[in-house]
């Protein structure tokens, strides 16, 4: 199993931009063959050192997460929609 995480900072972290972000994430259940989980998270704590949103997602291996990465609903939908969004990301993998 390969898992990527990212966790997302909005521009503006309104509570409809955060559930914006929330939907376009989750909508990706059941659309991409090579996703095999999702978990979307929506921090609660608000810290400063908080991001706003958690994206938990699992695969059989790494070239199943490198064809998610440049499926056409990834990138046509979840990217270019979450996009303008966004004021920083970061990833990790394992």
């Amino acid at each position: 199993m390969f898992t990527h995480v990212v966790l997302f900072k909005l521009k503006d972290p309104t509570k409809e931009n955060m559930e914006e972000a929330n939907l376009i994430l989750s909508s990706m259940e059941g659309k991409i063959e090579e996703l095999k989980y999702l978990e979307v998270g929506v921090d609660i704590i608000r810290s400063e050192r908080s991001y706003d949103i958690a994206l938990i997602t699992r695969f059989n291996s790494k070239e199943g997460m490198d064809k998610y990465q440049v499926s056409e609903y990834h990138v046509n939908h979840v990217l270019k929609n979450l996009k303008p969004l966004l004021q920083s990301s970061v990833s990790l993998d394992y």
